[in-house]
């Protein structure tokens, strides 16, 4: 039997593993997955404990037309309960406690923006409209603001969507009008943020451990603290046949020989690669070397044009790097003031986000538990902010030169609480703060060929999987995206029947189109 070795353990890896089981008939026993960490999940990551605070370095949305993440997760059973699946749980929380956000933007006085407007000028609009209109490849190496003037990124809008995705100004416009395509249907309750779906803890606890029982029962081997340094290749140019893997595991080197039928996935590069967790009295301190999910994307492209360039997204760290932070604290307190601030319970509001903050920060407070493990009495919140690099606007230095308890100062300087309460919640809070150097690196700017293919042209039986394979239409920074790539590596490696359903093109439905033009225009 022919088999299966992943290289890391994403979301793309492990869904590659579930797809190989279901579509391609793989027994678990011939599946490898290698991870350089001792954990699994990647960036779907939760951590840390009641007493010393909780972390997690990102949150991601859902929405209903993730139909590839969705399908997969039709197949497996939740932890709380083996008869209900996770999509079943993620639609049934969408249901019962959907967000309904009134408060998604607050201004410098500590004042609830009315988002009945985006706040668009005629000139605003023809430029978006122009956006969405323009083939893709006329946006090679443009920035977002090649193809706006400089009031788009005072709107409401540009707030609201900026810190819902995290794009900044200087990020790509071919990622930008993706995006513009691909969730225009959310444009009429975008303010509310009723369309998105959340899991119902943590994306850790709620997909990734759900998958990996899965998996495991299924007789899938994980090595953890194992890199994959590189690949052999069968003799020839530019050889599409993968051969060896090239291990480092526990200090010593290790090859691993592969044939012809064996299917190499390689997740390619990483997001959160280096992140770095400080503490409620400490700083994050500089990030630590990258790993090899970054050197060895281009050990395999040195020589190969059609492996992506990687150069475009691991060396410009001041342009994708924003922190995050994770609160935790004893005190019914903040949770408390925040829903009479904003008049709805804890897990309701959707995102906040403060228009005047030099930091852009943003929080959201989901439903609670957030931990699957979680205490009662203990309540957890979590924010970033997409400027780390600037003084604040209360804390006289950067973001990312601050303590978790700085950072909380900085937080509540910006919502109208009373001193007795801020104190309180000062008080009664541990919160952990994290710099992720890559972050956003998929956003930035590129040209077409810079992400390779799932399957590069030629290739017999590597595909790469994750963030930085190319999938045209679809949308970066996404769990979709991931195990979109997946799907399809797995489908055109064994050549099977059945292939991931179509990317969602509202933008081709006039209903919807109507829809978002009306939105587009209120005042």
């Amino acid at each position: 039997m022919a088999k299966a070795y992943l290289v890391g353990s994403g979301i793309a890896a492990l869904a590659a593993a579930t797809f190989l089981i279901r579509d391609g008939g793989f027994e678990g026993s011939d599946i490898h997955l290698f991870e350089e960490q001792r954990t699994l999940g990647g960036s779907l990551d939760a951590g840390g404990t009641p007493d010393a605070g909780y972390t997690m370095r990102g949150g991601r949305m859902f929405e209903a037309e993730f139909r590839c993440t969705y399908d997969l997760l039709s197949g497996i059973p939740t932890l709380d309960d083996p008869t209900v699946t996770v999509t079943e749980e993620i639609l049934a929380g969408h249901e019962d406690f959907a967000w309904d956000d009134i408060a998604r933007l607050v201004d410098g006085d500590g004042k609830i923006v009315d988002t009945t407007s985006m706040g668009f000028s005629e000139r605003d609009r023809l430029e978006l409209v122009r956006c969405l209109a323009a083939p893709e490849g006329h946006l090679d190496d443009k920035r977002i603001t090649d193809c706006f003037g400089e009031h788009f990124f005072t709107t409401a809008f540009w707030f609201m969507w900026c810190t819902t995705f995290a794009f900044q100004p200087w990020h790509s416009a071919i990622e930008f009008r993706r995006y513009l395509r691909r969730f225009i249907h959310l444009f009429p309750e975008f303010a509310s943020m009723s369309g998105i779906h959340r899991t119902r803890y943590n994306q850790y606890d709620s997909i990734v451990r759900p998958l990996t029982a899965w998996l495991r029962e299924r007789g899938v081997t994980v090595h953890t603290g194992c890199r994959v340094t590189d690949l052999g290749f069968t003799p020839g140019i530019h050889s599409g046949t993968v051969d060896a893997l090239h291990l480092s595991r526990d200090g010593r080197d290790e090859k691993i020989a592969v044939a012809p039928d064996d299917l190499v996935l390689v997740t390619n590069g990483s997001m959160t690669d280096a992140s770095s967790l400080g503490s409620h009295t400490s700083a994050p301190p500089p990030a630590s070397q990258r790993s090899d999910a970054w050197l060895l994307w281009h050990r395999l492209a040195r020589g190969r044009e059609n492996f992506g360039n990687p150069a475009v997204f691991d060396k410009h760290v001041e342009e994708s790097r924003w922190e995050s932070f994770t609160v935790t604290t004893k005190d019914p307190a903040f949770l408390e003031a925040l829903e009479e601030f904003s008049e709805r319970p804890a897990g309701r509001g959707g995102l906040m986000t403060f228009t005047d903050s030099a930091w852009l920060l943003t929080l959201v407070a989901n439903r609670q538990p957030v931990y699957r493990d979680q205490p009662e009495g203990v309540s957890v919140w979590w924010g970033y902010g997409l400027f780390p690099g600037r003084a604040g606007n209360h804390t006289p230095k950067p973001m990312t030169l601050c303590t978790g308890r700085e950072i909380l100062e900085e937080v509540l300087h910006h919502l109208p609480f009373d001193e007795r309460t801020a104190q309180r919640i000062l008080d009664t809070s541990t919160v952990v703060p994290c710099v992720m150097p890559y972050i956003t690196s998929q956003f930035l700017v590129r040209r077409g060929g810079d992400r390779p293919r799932v399957v590069p042209e030629g290739s017999v039986n590597l595909a790469f999987i994750g963030q930085f394979a190319e999938v045209p239409d679809d949308v970066v920074f996404t769990v979709e995206y991931s195990v979109r790539t997946a799907w399809t590596a797995v489908a055109r490696l064994l050549k099977l029947d059945q292939h991931p359903p179509e990317v969602y093109k509202g933008h081709h439905d006039p209903h919807v189109l109507a829809a978002a033009l009306e939105t587009m225009h209120r005042r």
